[in-house]
């Protein structure tokens, strides 16, 4: 559908800006084509009726440690949400769980919550390992651990790419109950001797459709084949691929099933348009035309390589736009604080490869731009996904060569 407030979309070339949409050359820039069918990628959403679960029980009302309900308490939170509600009595009994419900249902809270009951009641007798796929997420996690086990002494530990290793290696020789990792740093530290896996009676595979995905698959295998004392395994996820079953069945013995949601990728509550560029125009004009348009307060740009993000950002300052930017080449360090920065308001866009796609806490993402069409229509779907959240209406964009 046409939108008369951007001119540009149907202007013609722009004279003297050629060459602007050329992909970079050479051995490490290189994109991978996409096998995306850009005629997808333009529909209206479909109005949703959002229904609130109604528990029939508060969280004061639940089996769990004083201490703990004390501090649910002070995150302000009194009833469970669906996924937390209904997964509790299996994970106290510490039964297997693959639990699938959209993003920001509370899964996180779903399986720490019943771990730290345990650590609680048992006295501090388990060691759990948390796999998540992005930084950001593993940070997320740690983070909620810690609100949740304020002033219980239960120790815990992050340990993520493009932190300091050195100070890595000196916290992983320290016991902790809990330890939140990405596959590839855990495994830098097994083969230093530092992460021992027999110590582990627990797996959570956060957002497992990604972790068992080709990316991770290997990772993933390595270390669960390690984890030769391993009793109790969850999966959570917002998505679930059938042809992972296979993999779920290897990794769970006969587990609960929590489904929140069905677990199919759907865009359906987002507003979804392709910009189509002629020939020779200018690819970032017509992308400042687009984002300086009234209602563009908190918009989250996607690349496919690190360079274009830097590059979109780069022209973005120069333009005298407020944006931030994050993929694997920036400290952790760094992407924390352009997060925020972006969380806060402080920044109008956050220009960012895929590790934005998933799991991300950012409420009220006003637009989606996909700058570059991702490699694949999974990623196509959790990118605009950002956007859309509990219950609104989003709206996304594709520049299309």
């Amino acid at each position: 559908m046409p939108n008369t407030q951007n001119p540009r979309r149907r202007s013609k070339p722009a004279h003297g800006r050629k060459g602007s949409n050329r992909p970079a050359q050479g051995k490490n820039n290189r994109r991978k084509q996409s096998s995306v069918d850009v005629n997808l990628l333009s529909q209206k959403a479909v109005k949703r009726e959002v229904k609130n679960y109604e528990a029939q029980r508060r969280f004061a009302d639940m089996p769990l440690h004083p201490a703990l309900l004390a501090n649910i308490a002070k995150k302000g939170y009194s009833m469970p949400t669906e996924i937390q509600d209904r997964s509790l009595e299996a994970l106290l009994e510490r039964r297997d769980l693959m639990g699938v419900a959209q993003t920001g249902t509370g899964k996180t809270g779903a399986f720490l919550i019943p771990h730290i009951h345990h650590l609680l009641e048992n006295k501090g007798d388990e060691r759990v390992l948390v796999l998540a796929p992005t930084r950001e997420l593993a940070v997320q996690i740690e983070q909620e651990y810690r609100e949740l086990t304020q002033g219980m002494r239960l120790k815990s530990a992050c340990f993520i790419g493009g932190t300091n290793m050195n100070r890595d290696l000196e916290r992983a020789g320290r016991p902790v109950a809990l330890t939140v990792a990405t596959p590839g740093r855990l495994l830098d530290l097994a083969q230093r001797g530092k992460i021992n896996f027999k110590s582990y009676g627990t797996l959570v595979l956060d957002e497992f459709d990604r972790m068992l995905d080709m990316g991770f698959a290997k990772d993933v295998q390595r270390i669960t084949d390690a984890m030769t004392r391993r009793e109790h395994t969850l999966l959570f996820s917002a998505t679930l691929d059938p042809a992972q079953k296979p993999h779920i069945n290897r990794l769970l013995n006969r587990p609960v099933e929590v489904k929140v949601s069905s677990g199919a990728v759907t865009a359906d509550h987002v507003d979804q348009e392709i910009i189509r560029l002629q020939e020779g125009e200018d690819k970032f004009a017509a992308f400042m035309d687009l984002i300086n348009q009234p209602g563009f307060e908190k918009v989250l740009v996607f690349a496919e390589t690190k360079r274009w993000v830097s590059k979109v950002r780069k022209k973005l300052d120069q333009n005298g736009m407020r944006a931030e930017e994050i993929h694997g080449n920036k400290t952790q360090n760094y992407r924390q604080k352009a997060l925020k920065k972006f969380k806060s308001g402080q920044v109008q866009v956050l220009v960012a490869t895929d590790v934005a796609a998933r799991g991300l806490d950012v409420s009220d993402v006003t637009h989606v731009i996909n700058y570059q069409l991702p490699g694949s229509m999974d990623s196509y779907i959790h990118r605009i996904g950002r956007t859309g959240r509990a219950g609104k209406t989003g709206k996304a964009y594709t520049f299309v060569n």
